[in-house]
């Protein structure tokens, strides 16, 4: 039964090992990517002015960018943040004020998330 125990121990350890050398290369390559979005991203006018709103650093910003795209293509801040889903919607009647507002979320998800 000892046997059993330590062969099927070493198959577990080789399972391991190719395991550990698989998270390695994809840490490896993730970094490249991440290196290869920071030099896209530097390349893009806006990038430095998004970056200088506390608290966004150079992924949120690369998300930001990459989910807007050309920010000229707004002709309006309005529309832009309707895009962005995060205008408030208003339920109001007549004479009855609304009393709770909420974003509309009906932009994109992507962008409102790393806002």
């Amino acid at each position: 039964m000892r046997q059993n125990k330590t062969h099927f121990s070493a198959s577990h350890l080789i399972n391991l090992k190719v395991l550990i050398t698989l998270i390695l290369q994809y840490q490896e390559h993730l970094t490249g990517l991440e290196q290869n979005i920071d030099a896209l991203a530097e390349e893009i006018e806006e990038f430095d002015l998004i970056q200088s709103i506390p608290g966004i650093g150079h992924k949120i910003a690369a998300t930001i960018l990459s989910e807007i795209g050309e920010v000229d293509r707004f002709d309006h801040p309005k529309k832009l943040v309707a895009f962005a889903g995060i205008d408030p919607s208003v339920f109001a009647s007549g004479k009855f004020p609304a009393t709770r507002n909420r974003i509309t979320k009906r932009g994109s998800r992507q962008l409102r998330y790393a806002l």
